[in-house]
């Protein structure tokens, strides 16, 4: 099965959208019509990748065993036989790379800063300039409690919240928001790769790659009524998020099952595992189902039971988003297994 480079799938929809005008009606903006298309699309892939002795014998990652997760992430994601060209598939030299971590819950349950050194390493070596990476969330104090090392200036990978720089004066709208984006992503970006964590949410149900964008505008507080349903799809049409994004690894070396997206470590695990894709919709599919099985191992309910299951996934797949495909039938799911 063929795999559709997101680029690709942008070219595609500009192609059936052309210069698609925009209808305002009172706050909200929609479209004036949707994208249709009656071609089949081949399936999304989405590559699970597990290293047992991820941690040796003690409960700290290993950063070779981990670069090497990443690497046979890569491979089996863009079906190459080095990891080194699929990174050139991502980026190429001269362009500006920001990568999105989640650092809300601190060392227990943030993005592993030693998987975004490997990931910097492997941009670098595809041609991209130390200092044209940016690693980045919304504060600068919740990055450097993640255990992140915050880096400004000089001929290095640069480090700093959304705070730093502030956010672009005018409202950016789609649907249902209307957010101020981070000049992180307006001003230093070119390319977006989203690196969230594998999380329970009390609202949302999950948090992981869609949800994660929520720490790059100024008003998240204002979309999580009704399960953060439409908002998490809106805010990803957002064009300054939507034209940039290119890939998606989730961190799900620890992840959480309950109680989240606050560090409960009652309710953590060690999955060992990254996951990615270049659909996010697909790619969050994929983690709810994980989460899921870690719910049932522990008598837990499902989200739908507890009346929080992700709606918004289904949002997001609709066809005024067409983020991604939230049909498992349409998953193409890869596991790998690290000895």
């Amino acid at each position: 099965m063929r795999l559709i480079p997101m680029t690709a799938r942008r070219t595609f929809l500009k192609s059936c959208v052309g210069s698609l005008a925009f209808l305002a009606t009172g706050e909200k903006i929609y479209p004036a019509e949707a994208v249709v298309s009656t071609a089949a699309e081949p399936p999304s892939r989405v590559v699970v990748a597990r290293d047992p002795g991820l941690r040796g014998a003690g409960s700290s990652v290993d950063s070779g065993r981990l670069l090497r997760m990443l690497d046979r992430t890569m491979q089996a994601l863009f079906r190459t036989e080095r990891a080194a060209e699929a990174w050139t598939r991502m980026v190429r030299p001269g362009q500006r790379v920001a990568l999105k971590v989640n650092s809300l819950g601190g060392r227990g349950i943030s993005t592993n800063p030693l998987l975004v050194e490997a990931i910097c390493e492997r941009l670098q070596e595809a041609g991209v300039r130390a200092t044209a990476i940016v690693v980045w969330d919304r504060d600068t104090r919740e990055l450097e409690r993640a255990g992140f090392r915050i880096a400004v200036g000089g001929n290095q990978v640069q480090c700093f919240g959304t705070d730093r720089v502030g956010y672009e004066d005018g409202l950016s709208s789609w649907g249902n928001v209307g957010s101020r984006v981070s000049k992180i992503l307006t001003e230093r970006c070119d390319v977006l790769i989203n690196l969230p964590v594998l999380k329970d949410h009390d609202g949302a149900g999950v948090t992981i790659a869609l949800k994660n964008l929520y720490g790059a505008i100024h008003n998240p507080n204002k979309y999580h009524p009704d399960g953060c349903n439409p908002y998490i799809a809106d805010l990803n049409m957002l064009p300054e998020i939507h034209s940039r994004m290119r890939l998606t690894i989730c961190d799900a070396t620890t992840a959480c099952f309950q109680g989240g997206p606050a560090y409960k470590p009652q309710y953590c695990w060690q999955e060992n595992a990254l996951i990615a894709s270049q659909d996010p919709v697909a790619l969050d599919t994929t983690g709810w189902q994980i989460i899921e099985r870690k719910r049932a191992e522990h008598g837990l309910k499902t989200l739908e039971a507890e009346n929080r299951g992700p709606r918004w996934l289904a949002t997001a797949a609709d066809p005024q988003h067409r983020l991604g495909t939230n049909d498992p039938r349409k998953i193409d799911r890869v596991e790998v297994a690290l000895a």
